[in-house]
């Protein structure tokens, strides 16, 4: 099957879709007890390794049907040494699971990928503190230096680039960057905002993605955001400057609210699919690069549906 590290099929592409919010899924729909949101610690059994799956194949199976590609993404948001530490995990058994999740994405890969429906392998790596309200920042040199190891374990894999997801400043997403240089593994940077548009850290987008560029010499392959609703940040995409070409990618929350209200929610806001599928598709639209539309927190496998039905028309 196709191995896409050095050539990713979904830039330049029409179109691609990406997944939905894995952990509030597993949370609110699937019913089960997520400690730090660690969705790779389902990966401990073979019932955890089955709910994993079935998820994956619901979206291969919505991108197969659509004739559109998708990426996959791993749940190993949480999966590096600061956070397996907290669920008792060694770091042999950290590493086990990292490369487990890559392969379970792999299988599902083998079984739906279609010549109309590429299916790309996103490895992901969340930030070392919490991905709403950062408050021990790391400089450059540290966040290298603590990335490195979960991008070691992915090089070996079938993962076919790594995603920083989540990030809340610009000095970690441009050490987990070099990391990811120096181990020849593609990388993208996916900044979170707040609802008015910008990070955690009070750094614009612009800000941030400059940062970068400038660090790691336009290191990563492309940007995202992530994590946020199209309103928080539509008004910042609108200035039609040359760093929002580098943006390829959205990953929206299905609810408005801040970051503060969903870490506080205790129901799941799964807001209006079909909306959010417009307001997506109106982005993409303004911004020519904008080719990646997926979900983050609230949303699930029909806001994805929604997203590849607008795109469709």
């Amino acid at each position: 099957m196709p191995f896409y590290r050095n050539n990713l099929p979904q830039i330049g592409a029409k179109h691609f879709l990406n997944t939905g919010g894995l952990e509030t899924t597993l949370i609110f729909l699937e019913r089960i007890d997520l400690p730090y949101f660690a969705a790779f610690d389902l990966l401990k059994d073979q019932t955890g390794r089955e709910v994993l799956r079935r998820i994956y194949a619901t979206y291969a199976a919505i991108a197969q049907k659509q004739k559109i590609g998708i990426i996959l993404e791993s749940g190993t948001w949480r999966a590096s040494r600061d956070w397996g530490e907290k669920l008792g995990y060694s770091r042999d058994a950290l590493m086990e699971a990292n490369q487990a999740s890559v392969a379970l994405m792999e299988e599902v890969r083998k079984e739906f990928q279609t010549a109309d429906a590429p299916m790309v392998l996103e490895s992901v790596i969340g930030p070392r503190g919490d991905g709403y309200s950062p408050k021990e920042l790391m400089g450059v040199d540290e966040a290298e230096h603590y990335h490195a190891e979960q991008v070691e374990w992915f090089q070996g894999t079938e993962a076919d680039f790594i995603a920083a997801i989540t990030m809340t400043y610009p000095e970690e997403a441009i050490g987990l960057c070099k990391a990811a240089q120096a181990q020849q593994m593609p990388v993208v940077i996916s900044f979170t905002v707040e609802t008015d548009g910008m990070l955690p850290s009070g750094h614009s987008l612009k800000e941030a993605v400059e940062a970068v560029e400038e660090a790691t010499q336009g290191g990563p392959a492309y940007y995202m955001i992530n994590c946020a609703h199209p309103t928080h940040f539509e008004a910042v995409l609108s200035t039609g400057e040359s760093w929002t070409n580098r943006l390829r990618g959205i990953l929206a929350n299905a609810s408005s609210k801040s970051h503060a209200e969903l870490d506080e929610a205790v129901e799941l806001d799964e807001g209006n699919p079909v909306e959010l599928a417009e307001q997506m598709k109106g982005l993409s639209a303004r911004l020519g690069n904008l080719n990646i539309l997926g979900g983050c927190c609230g949303t699930d496998h029909r806001h994805i549906e929604e997203i590849g039905k607008v795109w469709a028309t």
